[in-house]
């Protein structure tokens, strides 16, 4: 008996142990980190109990305690929606918002008797105790990797303890409580500032949090708890604030809740934005009424708001011209949308680029009126007025922001032509010859697939096609010379040279890397770019030639000496012996059908630098290729755009535009950056080249 009755006990043991060492196990990080976020949250709880019961006990407000009682009851009806039913969105969404209203309550409902109560004295520390372990919790579930970033404007939590907070702000008067109201509409526009990493945020952050606790609550004339509005504030800021950092979602994927909004919303978002500029210009035309500083006032307001009025017709103009492009630039994405091509190559495509460039530059203007005529109306007692600037200027700043990350970001446009001729036999004197019969048909189904391969390669990259000229008889000097210098006159719909032009030719060539032409002639490299020079002239355009023929590295070896152009030929090098019992022999097209390969498909496992390639790749660049950027608007790209979108009237701000385009404050540390990269690109030239067009040139 004692035998099975120690083998029970011993053997029950050992479950609970092993059961205990699994449990272990299944703690990992992501619940530690977990666990500090339930601690900070119940920090929080704690503090707002024990201050609103401070409150009740030195007002005996019966209200207050109602409150309070429900708003456990709403915690609790939350807990048992989470635990029993898990129905944990509408759990959680209920908690979020009950949070926001009760602090907010702590946050209004004070007195100076408070301050000498020990219990409200411990609800301070509670609450200073609950943003450091905030804080924490933020950083530690980043620096673990704890948190997946997703695409949102504003999540869920954020959205109802800022809405909770706004209905708390309705105990007070209609004036004071719509002032919070816009105060806290502000800080739902700089959290998604933040979060959508604008190049103005961390400025913003610093005039909101400078203007509001100096300015703003000291104006409502109310009393406030400092703490409960530092707790409400930093809870709320210090995910979108640490995410500036950590967050690595891409342009397109931070703004892609906006950027793949339907038509209609997007619009109703513009005239959003127009009709709270108006209201901001309104509201500081209220300052005229201050006589006592009229010859300040009257004289400041008629300057500075007829430039505010003029900025932010051609800002409204601008970004309706935005959303114009950016609807156009659906139509193809979503017509193309099963070759996989992203929305941001089609922007590309489509000169986005060019415009967000320009319009970055006129946004900035409107931001520099509204922060003057915001400085000269300055109205330090009226809270609606501080409420609606700090509301405009995170939409500005947002504006901004994304016409600086787009323009950075975008690739420029591209235009493309193809000549393919099929012929592998070429007479004495250098002209090629018709194929035998036998021949025509194996090399047309070849010249078929490079077609069709460099077709794709337009198609996917977005590369508008000039043409593919097909000739099995060759083309004459005079025919090639007239296609090419078309194709390279060609210009973008809004006026200037497109950044990049793409030139590829498969057929015979001579030992030297001439093209083999009909009736004797033949194409070379000095005559090709001597055509580029007079097209090209002072624009900084780039042009890269595809070449697979048999002798394409005389090309390769000739591009590297030119140092006034920004050239790039990528080749193809056939081997010239090759045992026919382990490989075919190479042949034309091969090389095309590899590099399209490589550059359309992402899971490609094309290898270039393997051993015993058949066909290898070579490419060569000129001296200078490395300090090409993407074409910059000039003075007369500007007057362009502005003939185009904007009113004759705003014609003298394109010198002001003009001026700023031409400012080069960091002109040392970027020719020491241009020495390094020309260095870099002459001794140790890299195996894959990236264009920046979603392309690259590679060698073996």
């Amino acid at each position: 008996m004692c035998r099975s009755l120690r083998y029970c006990v011993s053997h029950c043991l050992y479950a609970a142990m092993t059961r205990l060492e699994e449990a272990n196990r299944e703690v990992n990080m992501h619940s530690s980190v977990r666990y500090l976020g339930y601690l900070a949250r119940i920090n929080l709880l704690v503090a707002i109990c024990m201050g609103l019961y401070v409150r009740w006990e030195k007002t005996s407000d019966a209200l207050i305690l109602v409150i309070f009682i429900l708003g456990l009851f709403v915690l609790g009806i939350a807990s048992i929606l989470y635990y029993y039913f898990s129905m944990e969105t509408a759990s959680l969404s209920l908690s979020n918002l009950w949070f926001g209203f009760l602090l907010g309550l702590l946050c209004f409902l004070n007195n100076s008797a408070f301050k000498r109560d020990m219990k409200e004295e411990a609800t301070k520390y509670l609450l200073l105790s609950s943003i450091a372990l905030r804080i924490l919790y933020a950083l530690v579930e980043r620096i673990c990797g704890c948190i997946h970033h997703r695409p949102t404007l504003l999540t869920p939590v954020e959205f109802l303890e800022l809405v909770g907070f706004a209905i708390a702000s309705t105990t007070m008067l209609v004036e004071e409580s719509g002032s919070i109201i816009l105060l806290v509409i502000a800080l739902a526009m700089l959290i998604i500032d933040l979060r959508m990493k604008s190049f103005l945020a961390i400025p913003n952050l610093a005039i909101f949090g400078a203007v509001a606790s100096i300015l703003f609550f000291p104006s409502l004339q109310i009393p406030t708890n400092p703490f409960a509005l530092s707790c409400f504030f930093s809870c709320l800021i210090s995910n979108p604030l640490l995410d500036v950092y950590f967050s690595g979602l891409s342009v397109i994927e931070r703004w892609k809740p906006y950027l793949y909004r339907g038509k209609i919303c997007r619009r109703l978002s513009v005239i959003l934005v127009g009709v709270i500029e108006l209201t901001f210009f309104i509201l500081a035309a209220f300052k005229l009424r201050d006589l006592d500083l009229w010859y300040f006032v009257i004289p400041g307001f008629s300057i500075f708001g007829i430039f505010w009025m003029i900025c932010h017709v051609i800002f409204f103009i601008t970004l309706w011209g935005f959303h114009t492009k950016l609807n156009d630039c659906h139509k193809v994405y979503y017509t193309h949308r099963a070759e996989n091509n992203s929305l941001d190559r089609v922007m590309a495509s489509k000169g986005m680029r060019h415009f967000c460039l320009i319009s970055q530059q006129l946004v900035f203007f409107s931001l520099v009126a509204t922060v003057v005529l915001g400085a000269v109306c300055w109205q330090p007692a009226n809270g609606i007025f501080m409420s609606v600037f700090l509301i405009v200027l995170p939409l500005e700043s947002m504006a901004h922001g994304l016409f600086h990350e787009l323009g950075n970001c975008l690739g420029g446009t591209c235009v493309g032509y193809a000549v393919v001729i099929p012929t592998s036999f070429c007479s004495p004197d250098g002209q090629p010859t018709l194929l035998p019969p036998e021949h025509v048909q194996d090399l047309n189904l070849r010249s078929t697939g490079m077609l069709n391969a460099i077709q794709r390669f337009f198609a996917y990259h977005m590369i508008e096609t000039y043409g593919c000229d097909y000739s099995t008889s060759g083309l004459t000097f005079d025919t090639l010379h007239s296609k090419i210098k078309s194709f390279l006159e060609l210009r973008t719909s809004d006026g200037p040279r497109h950044d990049t032009y793409i030139l590829y030719y498969s057929g015979h060539s001579h030992g030297t890397g001439e093209w083999a032409l009909a009736g004797g002639d033949a194409l070379r490299l000095d005559t090709l770019l001597d055509w580029w020079r007079e097209k090209n002239g002072t624009f900084c355009s780039r042009l890269i030639i595809v070449l697979d023929c048999e002798n394409s590295q005389p090309w390769v070896n000739q591009v590297r000496k030119v140092n006034d152009q920004y050239i790039a030929v990528q080749g193809a090098e056939m081997a010239r012996v090759v045992d026919i019992e382990e490989a075919d022999p190479p042949q034309l097209g091969d090389f095309t059908r590899q590099w399209v390969e490589y550059n359309c498909n992402p899971d490609s496992n094309i290898s270039w630098s393997e051993k015993g390639r058949t066909v290898k790749a070579v490419y060569g660049v000129s001296k200078h290729w490395s300090d090409y950027t993407l074409h910059l608007p000039t003075g007369s790209d500007v007057a362009k755009h502005w003939m185009i979108y904007f009113p004759r009237i705003t014609y003298p701000l394109v010198h002001l535009a003009n001026w700023f385009c031409g400012l080069n404050l960091f002109w040392v540390c970027k020719a020491c950056f241009r020495c390094l990269k020309r260095l870099k690109m002459s001794w140790f030239l890299p195996t894959v080249l990236d264009t920046g067009q979603g392309f690259k040139l590679v060698k073996s």
